[in-house]
């Protein structure tokens, strides 16, 4: 019976892109290990990949703020998730702003294959741009979920994610040591104290 029901799955297939955004602390990851552990519930076969750069947690898993994790796979290019996630019916991608473009390419190569594809990153780096190929992943997209922060000053929705080091460098990767949401309001008062 097992067989029957993955061979209607797998004839009913239709590929999508979801994109989880938004700022640091607002819930990306944790969103994105929720989806993945449901399909994991329904019984469909997910892979989930990082980028190599981020190790903050732990290098074989895909882990929260919240301490939440999800085993995954670490890759240094993102062709070689299109290598990697061979039969698996989901993919979850997180951090998806440090890879390169490419990015894009494999999404659309996964969902034009049937996969539900679900990728989680920032959409603004710190200096308030959008962050690599995030405007792509979010065009591409058949749903998108942007998630706030609260403003560590003020309480309100956060969407920036505010630099508190003076480290100039886009890429730099750090905690509440070195970031904190803001909203728009008290992001720009920080701006022009520094």
């Amino acid at each position: 019976m097992e067989f029957l029901e993955n061979s209607v799955r797998m004839k009913d297939r239709r590929g999508s892109v979801e994109v989880i955004t938004g700022s640091m602390f607002s819930g990306k990851t944790e969103e994105l290990i929720r989806r993945l552990r449901r399909a994991q519930f329904a019984g469909l076969r997910v892979e989930i990949f990082k980028p190599s750069i981020d190790k903050r947690y732990s290098d074989t898993r895909v882990v929260s703020h919240d301490d939440r994790s999800i085993l995954s796979t670490l890759t240094d290019n993102a062709s070689s998730i299109l290598l990697l996630s061979g039969n698996a019916d989901v993919i979850g991608i997180d951090e998806a702003q440090f890879f390169d473009m490419s990015i894009v390419d494999v999404c659309n190569t996964l969902a034009n294959n049937g996969k539900r594809v679900i990728v989680a990153g920032l959409d603004m780096d710190f200096m308030g741009n959008p962050f690599g190929p995030m405007p792509a992943l979010l065009a591409i997209a058949e749903y998108v979920t942007k998630l706030h922060a609260i403003c560590m000053r003020c309480g309100n929705l956060a969407q920036y994610s505010f630099r508190k080091s003076d480290e100039s460098r886009v890429v730099v990767l750090g905690e509440k040591d070195k970031y904190e949401p803001l909203c728009r309001s008290c992001y720009n008062m920080s701006l022009k104290r520094n």
